[in-house]
């Protein structure tokens, strides 16, 4: 079916702005708005049918530009301001994607391998903590300009899979404030190399991921959905300090949750 040009850009600068959002994952957001496997097979399909698939993403990744240019700075603001509340939205709407995760792996009966693969997706998260603290730090150089490029390759992973955030990751890298801070004052010299990355990454990896979540979707999306939990561990703020900020936050959390699975739950009955 040929989607309006106008709703893809919409759906991208969505998808755009979710990006930016510490834990949320782009991927899960292309998924709610049944633009995820356009995507994947757009990019697939990217030299076999090159006019009407760069076109798609053209349009896609214009609308996605446009949604990082006008939230990175308030987002970065809000962040900072009110840092607490924020991470409770931000997880309540990383954990509203998880049941639209389990129900694309097509478990039928519960099986020891559910929690088996969901902690292996979470220890696949959690094991980035081993990376050496500041190993992408150095942005000044040749160093630096390799770094963003392997940046942006391993970015490319969380931009693809569902469940994995392209922000998260960056953070884990010690690269989110100052990948913010450029989108915001549009530092090309700066977000080029790591562009770059992401595009060697999203080539290198795509037909792979698809591969994997058509022919082992149970596996595939069993520890994709530990990703999510991961990244959720991940980003965890802390708890409040008193009854109000207690109220404050699991409100935020509850609407961040809300949003995120009926989003999901619309965009299910507008595809039957």
């Amino acid at each position: 079916m040929k989607e309006n040009k106008l709703i893809v850009a919409l759906k991208g600068f969505i998808i755009g702005a979710t990006m930016l959002v510490p834990g949320c994952s782009g991927g899960s957001m292309a998924m709610i708005l049944g633009i995820y496997h356009k995507l994947i097979t757009s990019i697939s399909n990217l030299f076999k049918e090159f006019k009407a698939s760069m076109l798609f993403l053209i349009v896609f990744v214009i609308g996605a530009g446009v949604g990082m240019l006008l939230v990175a700075k308030p987002l970065l603001a809000l962040i900072e301001t009110y840092h607490l509340p924020m991470m409770y939205f931000f997880i309540g709407a990383v954990a509203g994607g998880a049941p639209l995760i389990f129900k694309e792996a097509k478990v039928k009966t519960f099986s020891i391998k559910i929690p088996v693969y969901i902690i292996i997706g979470i220890l696949m998260i959690l094991s980035i903590n081993l990376l050496p603290e500041g190993l992408f730090g150095a942005t000044e150089g040749i160093m630096g300009i390799i770094a963003l490029i392997i940046a942006g390759i391993l970015a490319a992973i969380a931009l693809i899979l569902p469940g994995i955030s392209v922000s998260f990751f960056l953070l884990m890298l010690g690269l989110y404030e100052p990948v913010m801070n450029a989108i915001a004052s549009i530092d090309v010299v700066y977000l080029l190399p790591l562009l770059v990355g992401l595009l060697i990454g999203v080539l290198a990896t795509t037909k792979v991921l698809e591969y994997c979540m058509d022919s082992h979707p149970y596996i595939t999306y069993l520890i994709i959905l530990g990703f999510v939990f991961g990244s959720m561990i991940q980003v965890f703020p802390g708890l409040p300090s008193s009854i109000m900020e207690w109220i404050i936050c699991l409100i935020m959390l509850a609407a961040g949750f809300g949003i995120i699975y009926w989003m999901s739950v619309k965009e299910a009955e507008l595809s039957k």
